[in-house]
């Protein structure tokens, strides 16, 4: 089974930039598509952007088009998500995720996650 491991979150101020990564181990082969969610202080946990299997194809939710990069470096087993023009909305625990095809079914994957804290 796959494993997913975040790092890289904190506290940074408005307008500053962070750079997550989510390293994956376990039954690499068996990735799918990757991406990665946030959970605020009593939301739901939203996506914020999917990256599929070979990277060919990004999205991203409209609120963070234009500030935010997904990208996966599969030789590394590693997606990463380059935040820029940090807003205080941004705040919230950002959690890698990965679909795993066994079996012809595909099972949801979760990280531990990881605080970003953005000051205003």
């Amino acid at each position: 089974q796959v494993q997913l491991v975040e790092s890289g979150g904190g506290l940074v101020q408005a307008g500053g930039s962070l750079r997550l990564s989510c390293v994956a181990s376990g039954s690499i082969s068996s990735i799918k598509s990757m991406a990665w969610y946030r959970q605020a202080p009593g939301k739901a946990r939203d996506l914020v952007a999917r990256i599929t299997s070979g990277g060919g194809t990004t999205n991203y939710a409209d609120s963070v088009k234009g500030r935010f990069t997904i990208s996966r470096d599969n030789a590394k087993n590693t997606m990463y998500l380059e935040m820029d023009n940090l807003k205080p909305e941004d705040t919230g625990v950002y959690y890698c995720h990965a679909y795993e095809m066994e079996r012809l079914s595909l099972y949801n994957i979760w990280g531990q996650g990881t605080q970003v804290t953005v000051s205003s």
